[in-house]
């Protein structure tokens, strides 16, 4: 092959692969084009909802305990006595009057025995006095007495009779004695704490058993000031209790006259009914709710807000396009309390708008949808 045409074919190959590659290119290419003129997506599905205007309880709510309504105390009212047994424990139910426990009664039944016998003694010599004072009347007019010996007979007498009264007073204190080995229960209730011990010696005024009157219970809820203001006598409270299935309803008894100058709290006192059937025990913490009525507002499902940067939003259907496909707006809304699985709506949307129901953390302002039935 001649030199001049070996150049001119060197010189042509790369110019010729440079045309197959752009050809190839321009080929790849046209899917790409076609790409471009797919059809978007279709509008999100959603189901709508409207405003509901639903009576909402006015509550107040506060935090408290259960408490004995009123305990009474059982302490021993003798001293030197051993307790020879104990008839209840505590969590027993007792009436009034009923022997909770009983002391040794030895000496004080042989202290009965000596002070009746001193009775006897001081009535048998009262009788001989007042005899003897009698037949000194008798005979003061004959002169056979001297009225100093018939005052003395009189005196005697006196002296007899007091006696005997002396007597009978101590007969009576050892009979008390004897009443107060046995410990009763001042009320009906429940033993709610024993400090008894079979063989123990207690003081005078040393305390032995203590129940809960009626086994009644109250809850004590605290609350500022300015709540006690609004709260009266009579109102309804409902009490909730950790881990229990069922609410209890109580009735405000009173209101504690001060607040707590540390905590600035005061007591309202709730009658609790039914302690023993819903297993009340006092020191529980029960959360309550003070009923003031009702009020009638908005209230839309939890489902429909979005909660975006600390601020409420619904979306509501906008602008009607065709096909039941809508815009969407969205809407900012102050929201209230909670009734359940809704909430309440101050402001931003009325009774007539119609809002997405579901599914709202998928939109955007101005996004298209298309409405169906739920």
């Amino acid at each position: 092959m001649k030199k001049g045409t070996i150049c001119l074919f060197v010189m042509l190959f790369p110019l010729t692969i440079g045309l197959g590659m752009n050809t190839g290119c321009s080929k790849r290419s046209e899917p790409e084009k076609h790409n471009q003129n797919v059809e978007p997506n279709s509008a999100l599905s959603v189901s709508t909802i409207q405003p509901v205007s639903q009576a909402i309880p006015i509550t107040l709510s506060a935090n408290g305990s259960i408490f004995a309504w009123q305990e009474a105390i059982m302490s021993a009212e003798i001293s030197e006595l051993r307790l020879t047994k104990i008839n209840v424990q505590v969590g027993d139910t007792v009436k009034k009057g009923q022997i909770l426990a009983l002391f040794s009664d030895e000496s004080i039944l042989t202290d009965i025995a000596q002070s009746r016998a001193a009775l006897a003694e001081m009535e048998a010599m009262l009788d001989d006095a007042q005899r003897n004072a009698e037949r000194a009347n008798h005979i003061s007019t004959s002169g056979a007495l001297s009225s100093q010996q018939i005052n003395q007979y009189a005196t005697t007498a006196k002296t007899a009779q007091a006696k005997v009264d002396a007597a009978k007073a101590k007969l009576d204190a050892q009979l008390l004695r004897l009443k107060y080995t046995k410990v009763l229960a001042s009320d009906n209730g429940v033993i709610s704490s024993q400090n008894a011990t079979l063989g123990m010696v207690p003081t005078k005024g040393q305390e032995l058993f203590r129940l809960i009157r009626e086994n009644r219970l109250e809850w004590r809820g605290e609350v500022i000031a300015s709540e006690m203001i609004i709260l009266k006598p009579h109102m309804t409270v409902t009490l909730e209790l950790p881990n229990a299935p069922d609410r209890i309803t109580g009735e405000i008894r009173t209101i504690a006259p001060t607040l707590d100058e540390k905590s600035r709290y005061g007591l309202i006192y709730v009658d609790l009914p039914d302690t023993a059937k819903y297993g009340l025990r006092a020191g529980m913490f029960a959360r309550g709710e003070f009923h003031f009525g009702d009020t009638t507002a908005l209230t839309v499902p939890q489902t429909a807000l979005l909660m975006r940067e600390g601020f409420s939003y619904v979306f509501k259907l906008d602008q009607f396009k065709k096909d039941n496909v809508f815009h969407i707006a969205q809407v900012k809304v102050q929201i209230g309390r909670n009734v359940g699985d809704n909430i309440e709506i101050i402001s931003g949307v009325s009774a007539d708008d119609v809002l997405v129901a579901s599914g709202v953390s998928f939109l955007a302002d101005g996004d298209t949808v298309r409405v169906v039935k739920p």
